[in-house]
């Protein structure tokens, strides 16, 4: 595999980029349209996106594990509907800060799913992460001056779907030994969309015509992030271009700060340096190792 450093960290903080923008979309349209409704728009608008990916390996749906991809989708779905939550409750930034905890829950849940004895390094990362996870939630409101109140609950959802997002990686690990990862995301996309489709009927709130345009952009944001994601991670090793991922915090700050007057508090910086920075250690770390000889 051709290895460029630039392009591919210039394509990851990109895809951030867009997911940020993504997340500002599902903020103003979560305040006056139903959670499963925005997921719908969503998996709907960037299946044609998914569709372009998959169609460069050529699209392949048959598959010996359909009953995976229906957990797997079930679990993604539930980290979508997390993730509207959150941003339509917390500051951007901190809801962006909090989901870099996914790296910390794979650790953990590595040890009932997969067997495997995360090293002391490993727990001493997920002690600092947690560790910022409870300076960011105990500095909640420190914006606008204090003026602004965020329920202590959206921290909860945030945090949760942290976990949340690490075992749906994990199924996509487990999946991926005898799937092909287009076949995944084909999978994935088809029957999220059809799962809330069934929904919309129970939750249907009428879209005013910048909602729909909001709603066009999120599927299509979703799925260019996507895209660019793909392409990052095809151009340089994952190690390399990993850390460019916290490049989203930037993205975040800057878009709360500019349309929805966000100010961070200390406590944001300061949580979000423990989270990243015990990030960036487990990653340093793991690069390290050696790896041990088949």
């Amino acid at each position: 595999m051709k290895h460029n450093l630039v392009r591919g960290a210039y394509l990851l903080s990109l895809a951030t980029l867009f997911t940020a923008m993504l997340n500002a979309l599902q903020k103003l349209t979560g305040s006056s349209l139903s959670v499963l409704e925005i997921v719908f728009f969503r998996n709907l608008f960037s299946l044609p996106f998914v569709v372009l990916i998959a169609s460069r390996k050529g699209i392949v749906l048959k598959t010996h594990h359909f009953s995976g991809h229906v957990l797997r989708s079930v679990v993604g779905l539930i980290s979508m509907v997390m993730t509207v939550v959150a941003v339509t409750h917390l500051p951007l930034a901190e809801q962006q800060v909090l989901s870099y905890t996914q790296p910390l829950f794979l650790i953990l849940l590595s040890i009932p799913f997969m067997n495997e004895q995360p090293s002391l390094q490993r727990w001493i990362a997920v002690a600092i992460g947690f560790v910022g996870v409870v300076v960011v939630g105990a500095g909640k409101g420190l914006l606008h001056g204090g003026a602004v109140h965020v329920p202590t609950w959206a921290y909860g959802v945030a945090l949760a779907q942290g976990g949340v997002g690490a075992l749906t990686t994990m199924q996509i690990r487990q999946l991926s030994t005898t799937e092909k990862s287009t076949t995944i995301a084909m999978w994935q996309a088809i029957l999220m969309t059809v799962a809330t489709a069934a929904t919309l009927p129970f939750v249907w709130q009428q879209p005013t015509l910048p909602e729909v345009f909001a709603l066009v952009a999120i599927g299509a944001f979703a799925g260019i992030a996507q895209v660019l994601q793909t392409e990052a991670f095809a151009s340089a090793q994952v190690s390399a271009i990993g850390p460019f991922t916290y490049s989203g915090l930037i993205w975040a700050g800057l878009i709360g700060w500019l349309g929805f007057r966000e100010v961070p508090g200390i406590a944001m910086f300061a949580g979000g340096f423990l989270i990243i920075g015990s990030g960036l250690w487990m990653l340093r770390h793991e690069k390290n190792t050696p790896k041990k000889q088949a």
